[in-house]
């Protein structure tokens, strides 16, 4: 219920699809699978990955979707219920799919961010606590662009609608 909230909240605000982790989805595939046969089928949902294009993931999606529904039905349901979130990193153009297709930097952020607000425990007002975590959120970017770990804003120009937009160091 939460999460199907959360993906209404995404659609109206941001005019997007909620994006499910890839991952994730594989490690909650692979729960319905004995040991045995885990390989066979995590390679058979590798395909879809392995697609250039968005039609080609959904049609092959679908493909081994109906490959499955007999022998591994649980997976199937779950295929069926999650096919637009797990592949809506391929909306955007190949180069960007490899560093959106995972929820992990995102994750890890988050509990760096736990991490650091844990050991001060108690903040004396708001905006000690927005100095903090934006301190925090202005080193990540700066680890991500400068080291090129994850995306710069440069490489979302062709994607963005409204390029000219900046983030601004200072809150006001």
């Amino acid at each position: 219920m939460k999460e199907s909230f959360a993906s209404a909240a995404v659609a109206k605000v941001f005019h997007a699809t909620w994006q499910r982790c890839r991952v994730h989805f594989m490690r909650n595939a692979m729960a319905h699978v004995g040991k045995g046969q885990r390989s066979m089928v995590a390679a058979l949902l590798r395909t879809v990955f392995a697609q250039d294009s968005r039609q080609e993931c959904h049609q092959q999606w679908r493909l081994v979707a109906d490959q499955l529904r007999e022998k591994y039905p649980k997976i199937a349901v779950l295929m069926d219920g999650c096919e637009d979130e797990v592949l809506a990193h391929m909306a955007f153009p190949k180069a960007h799919r490899q560093q959106l297709h995972s929820t992990n930097p995102l994750e890890h952020l988050n509990a760096e961010i736990k991490r650091r607000t844990d050991v001060v425990g108690i903040f004396p007002n708001d905006p000690a606590i927005t100095r903090l975590v934006g301190a925090m959120l202005l080193e990540q970017n700066d680890e991500w662009c400068l080291q090129r770990r994850y995306m710069q804003l440069e490489a979302f120009k062709a994607v963005s609608d409204n390029p000219q937009a900046k983030l601004s160091a200072v809150i006001n």
